[in-house]
């Protein structure tokens, strides 16, 4: 409020300094000064009675404003001293509430210390008779041992051994029974297991065999060329025998003519050189253009045709077979062993299907595949350099393997499938049995199945030559001999004496792998007809 009274004389002496410039400056300076005087004393007069106006106004709002404060005041400690006094009445009853479970409590120890203190009388009444019993016992305890040591005594006299002899003697009978038994129980479980592993090798094998059935066709390692007339083989030997002489020294194969008509024969232990010299000597008898120069141009072009065609031969095998990461060179040999025969079996092919062999059984076996399938494709690779070097084919293939960054397994596998070293992995006994399935599978080489048949005749000749036997049969690839005996002359007694005598036989005079089995068969048919 003084503020505003302030404001207000500040306002009024402004207007009245204002009207006495003015009235100075027209002139009329005295009556101005009067009548300025007169209206400031009438404004200031105005001002006063406002300004007391206004501070009794002010009063009575700040007295208003006392009392409703001090109104607002006393309603709030009323209130906070309500909600107070609820809190201590809750309070109150549950001290009330507690103190009722106190006592409830101290009532329930009471009574469980009460009980407590019987149950324990009534333990040390029952420990004190425990150990009177205990002490009896031990006293019969006593009187036992004196008793049995006493028969000890006596039976150490009748038997005329001490204690210790005794119990000796009863060690080793109980160990000799004991390991009577676990021989017994070893013995068979033995037995057992071999009898599993054979029927797991042999589901393996026939597996195995099934799933590559392959047919075969023999090849000869005799190069024959045909002409197309007589005529031609003068043109071939040449003037005084120069094409010949030219075609022999250049081509290092021997060229055969001699009266069988309209052909010629290649000799040579090399098979890619006799395959190069027959290429050429075709492609000169097409052209008919025979003379030295014509030989030799030939011969150097079959020749780099056979390089690369030994090439892709290599790396199509490989190819079939998913074999990678192969070394040049002995992609090379690989292709070498399409021209090479094993007893009429191409080297080649043989090692394709050892390879599926091998992978095959690894996969039942679970072993790596891979692994498996590139030492049965490569464990005959030193027939492609066998001819040119000293040692065993299995030994340089080892050799070429390793030289050519092999891993161990595989060379080892290579090295150990004729048994020349040890086998270091699963793997080396994996293609040694793949070598001989596809080796000894009827058919697959030329003296395999000559003494196939043989041996076949044989049973069946050793059969028919005991009196009574009417018909006999080799069968399971001669695992088997089924023998009919006559019934009428051959009684059941006889039919045991008949396969006991072949199986003899059989053992004395032929040579087989694994097992023959003889069955002797006699039965009697009797036919009427209804007419």
């Amino acid at each position: 409020m003084d503020i505003y009274i302030s404001i207000l004389i500040g306002i009024g002496v402004a207007v009245l300094l204002t009207i006495l410039f003015q009235v100075i400056c027209t002139g009329k300076k005295k009556r101005v000064i009067e009548d300025a005087k007169i209206e400031a004393q009438k404004i200031v007069e105005e001002g006063s009675k406002k300004a007391k106006r206004l501070t009794d106004d002010s009063r009575q709002e700040i007295d208003i404003a006392k009392k409703a404060a001090v109104l607002e005041a006393k309603d709030e400690w009323l209130s906070k001293k309500r909600s107070q006094e609820n809190e201590i009445k809750e309070r109150k009853r549950e001290i009330k509430l507690l103190e009722k479970k106190l006592n409830d409590r101290l009532t329930a120890f009471d009574k469980r210390y009460d009980e407590l203190a019987a149950k324990e009388n009534r333990l040390n009444a029952s420990e004190n008779r425990f150990k009177a019993k205990e002490k009896e016992l031990d006293n019969q305890k006593q009187r036992l041992n004196e008793i049995i040591d006493r028969q000890k005594d006596k039976l150490s006299e009748i038997a005329g051994m001490s204690k210790t002899q005794a119990i000796d003697v009863l060690k080793r009978e109980l160990i000799d029974e004991a390991k009577q038994y676990g021989a017994k129980d070893v013995k068979h479980c033995l037995e057992q297991l071999k009898i599993d592993a054979n029927k797991c090798a042999a589901d393996i094998l026939s597996t195995t065999i099934q799933r590559i059935s392959l047919d075969y066709v023999t090849e000869s390692t005799v190069s024959v060329v045909s002409i197309p007339n007589d005529e031609m083989k003068g043109r071939i030997i040449g003037r005084e025998g120069r094409n010949i002489r030219t075609f022999e020294k250049a081509s290092g194969v021997d060229l055969i003519i001699d009266d069988t008509p309209e052909a010629v024969v290649l000799s040579c232990f090399d098979p890619v050189r006799r395959e190069i010299a027959r290429i050429t000597l075709e492609k000169l008898i097409s052209d008919g253009r025979i003379h030295p120069g014509r030989i030799e141009d030939l011969l150097e072009k079959t020749s780099k045709e056979m390089e690369k065609n030994l090439i892709e031969i290599g790396e199509k095998a490989c190819l079939d077979l998913n074999i990678k990461n192969v070394s040049s060179n002995i992609i090379k040999l690989i292709g070498r062993l399409n021209y090479r025969t094993s007893y009429g079996q191409n080297v080649l092919q043989h090692s394709k299907e050892c390879a599926w062999i091998c992978g095959i059984i690894a996969a039942e076996l679970g072993l790596n595949q891979e692994i498996a399938r590139r030492a049965g494709f490569l464990h005959d690779i030193g027939k492609a350099v066998d001819h040119e070097f000293d040692g065993s084919h299995a030994n340089l293939g080892a050799t070429v393997a390793r030289k050519n960054g092999e891993k161990r397994v595989i060379v080892n596998a290579i090295e150990a499938h004729h048994e020349e070293a040890a086998a270091e992995s699963a793997y080396a006994p994996i293609a040694q049995a793949a070598d001989t399935i596809s080796g000894a599978r009827p058919g697959a080489r030329r003296d395999v199945l000559e003494s196939y048949m043989k041996r076949l005749d044989k049973l069946e000749e050793i059969a028919n030559s005991l009196d009574g036997v009417h018909k006999s049969y080799a069968i399971q690839a001669g695992r088997e001999l089924r023998i009919i005996v006559d019934p009428m002359s051959i009684d059941d007694s006889r039919s045991v004496y008949i396969a006991s005598d072949i199986v003899k036989r059989i053992e004395k005079e032929m040579q087989y792998p694994g097992q023959i089995k003889v069955t002797v068969i006699r039965e009697t048919r009797h036919h009427e007809v209804a007419k």
